[in-house]
């Protein structure tokens, strides 16, 4: 009858063999995007960015407050469907254009 042999041992590989990553390894590495290569100042700043947390910074945020308009106001921006607050704060700033807000 045959028996099953143990597995064969795997040869043990210590992995402190690896070298150490100095600083001039990274000075001297070469930034890639995809296959593209980059300027280095590109890539720490594309690295930041992806790293960071949440939604990319605006340069001009918009300010959470509470208002009041007319039912009918309200609904007809509404009617337009998805996105009916920006239209409004693009008519809004159209009205700026031509009025004086005080």
């Amino acid at each position: 009858m045959n028996e099953k042999l143990p597995d064969s041992p795997q040869p043990w590989i210590d992995p402190d063999d690896a070298p150490e990553l100095t600083d001039e390894f990274f000075e001297n590495a070469i930034w890639l995007i995809g296959d593209q290569p980059i300027f280095r100042e590109k890539g720490e700043a594309t690295l930041r960015q992806a790293l960071s947390r949440g939604r990319p910074k605006t340069p001009q945020p918009k300010q959470a407050l509470t208002v009041r308009y007319d039912a009918d106001i309200v609904a007809a921006f509404k009617a337009t469907g998805k996105g009916w607050q920006t239209r409004m704060n693009d008519a809004l700033r159209d009205w700026l254009k031509t009025h004086s807000p005080a």
